[in-house]
């Protein structure tokens, strides 16, 4: 149909009773029954008057879902794109749709919608922008606060959960549906707001939405981080975390590294020329208070993490979630970081934080990390705030893939350090092998090869030379065949000469070629 006629009829028209209200009679019992759904907060829609219903956005089920929290029609904006076939077009319309091109300031959408408002009527308003799954919610445009202020309309905050999870493809799964609306905000009536004031009203409106999706269990919002270990992964870590705009409760291992560090306000050390930010206090990690951090980080060699999982982690709260960001495996059995932290600590989920360069790199200076986690909703909040903090990050829920591949990548450096340096010809063959052996051992935990692709940079041997021995016991112990790792640690407790070690997996590597030709 044509997008102007469509424009005019909200405008002029409205909704078609009959369709509307037939419609509504077969979606209420519907929801009620089938979606089990649960309306908070009804009394605080007014019964008449103009209204915006300004609500978190899920599903394409939002709109009708909420609708049935009114006792009288709601208009609400849709892509452009559902209105190409004119049956659909036009029963869209008579349910109070009208159409919004989201590619571009459509001023004529915001006209209609203001037009609505000024005849008495509702608008539910996606002040995302778009749907927004899983995890916490996005960031509102200020939309919404501009209309408010243009039209004097009292805005009600609304938030829906659970319309995420009723669609699997084509089949609507019966799901629990909640919706919980809170009292109405009144603004003063601008006729030509400014941005700043929008984007003021907006950041008004948005804290009241956030406030009813965490009454329903959402996940809250990241706002208050606490990051134990203030080495280079630590220090750095604490940077992009304020630079996201958390505030960061940065935990060192000794008083005095906490007084220099608060003193100067730069690691020269560990991070040199980079303040931290007014938002990183520095504490003696002893200190930390964790109960109201809805974040805590582990940033620190695998050697110091059994320590520091035996002082802190029963004080994690249960709604926080958890960063690793350790390098190296935890002795005695050679564990993965993540796995032996989600043992030990009853949080919410447990994230890996891994980095294809050095995290003095990766973090302070906007490059790229992998976050992995096997908990979809952390995972992507967790990629909201490393992406405020402006860096690139790929997500993945290989937690295994993600930690063996970093350890791969330290010890395949060593086995260069060892077969005599880069340019040597052993070197690549050596650092072949060794990473050959550690992606069959993930592979066998249900790594995946694309998470060790985009882990590939540069290992740093001295955490190589630490973990290797765990890495081959670990080995070992599962039956995965692995005598350049097992060499390579023969080596780092002098029981073989690195000359010899290096002729050896050369011997493999030219047999196992014979072989295959």
């Amino acid at each position: 149909m044509d997008r102007r006629a469509l424009l005019e009829r909200a405008r002029t028209r409205g909704v078609n009773p009959f369709v509307y209200w037939a419609v509504r009679a077969i979606l209420q019992p519907f929801f009620r029954v089938y979606w089990r759904l649960d309306r908070i907060g009804r009394e605080h829609i007014p019964a008449s008057g103009p209204v915006i219903l300004a609500s978190n956005h899920r599903s394409f089920l939002d709109p009708f879902v909420i609708a049935v929290m009114a006792r009288r029609p709601i208009y609400f904006m849709a892509k452009k794109e559902l209105f190409v076939n004119r049956p659909v077009a036009w029963m869209l319309g008579a349910l109070g749709a009208y159409p919004i091109d989201r590619g571009a300031s459509d001023q004529d959408a915001m006209a209609t919608t203001r037009a609505i408002l000024e005849r008495g009527d509702g608008v539910l308003i996606f002040p995302e922008g778009t749907r927004t799954r899983p995890g916490p919610l996005g960031r509102p445009k200020r939309g919404v606060g501009r209309l408010a202020l243009e039209t004097g309309a009292p805005v009600v905050p609304v938030a829906v959960i659970g319309t995420e999870a009723v669609r699997r493809g084509w089949r609507i799964r019966p799901h629990k549906v909640r919706i919980r609306a809170g009292a109405p905000l009144t603004f003063p009536r601008v006729e030509r707001p400014s941005l700043s004031l929008a984007g003021a009203v907006t950041d008004r409106i948005w804290p009241c939405v956030e406030l009813q999706w965490e009454w329903l269990g959402g996940t809250p919002k990241l706002g208050r981080a606490a990051v134990i270990g203030a080495g280079t992964w630590g220090t750095s870590l604490a940077v992009a975390l304020a630079r996201a705009g958390l505030e960061v409760d940065l935990g060192t291992r000794t008083a005095e590294h906490a007084l220099a560090l608060r003193t100067d306000r730069v690691d020269a050390r560990h991070l040199p020329g980079v303040e931290l930010p007014a938002a990183v206090t520095v504490h003696r990690a002893a200190e930390l208070e964790l109960g109201h951090h809805d974040l805590v980080c582990f940033a620190m060699p695998a050697s110091r993490l059994p320590d520091a999982v035996a002082a802190h982690g029963d004080r994690v709260p249960g709604r926080a979630g958890v960063i690793v960001a350790t390098d190296g495996l935890v002795a005695p059995l050679g564990s993965l970081p993540a796995a032996y932290v989600s043992e030990r600590v009853a949080a919410r989920a447990v994230a890996r934080l891994a980095a294809p360069a050095p995290p003095a790199e990766a973090l302070a200076q906007g490059g790229a990390v992998v976050a992995a986690c096997a908990d979809e909703a952390f995972l992507s909040q967790l990629a909201v705030v490393l992406r405020a903090a402006g860096l690139q990050v790929r997500e993945t829920t290989d937690i295994t893939g993600a930690e063996l591949a970093a350890t791969a990548r330290d010890a395949a450096a060593l086995a260069v350090a060892a077969a005599g340096g880069p340019g040597h010809a052993a070197a690549g063959l050596a650092a072949d092998a060794v990473f050959a052996e550690v992606d069959a051992y993930a592979r066998r935990h249900g790594g995946r090869a694309e998470t060790f692709a985009g882990l590939d940079g540069k290992g740093d041997p001295e955490t190589g030379a630490h973990t290797v021995p765990l890495l081959a016991t670990a080995l070992r112990d599962d039956g995965v065949p692995a005598p350049a790792v097992e060499g390579l640690a023969d080596v780092v407790e002098g029981r073989v000469e690195p000359r010899l070690w290096a002729a050896s997996v050369t011997n493999l590597e030219d047999a196992g070629r014979r072989s295959a030709a």
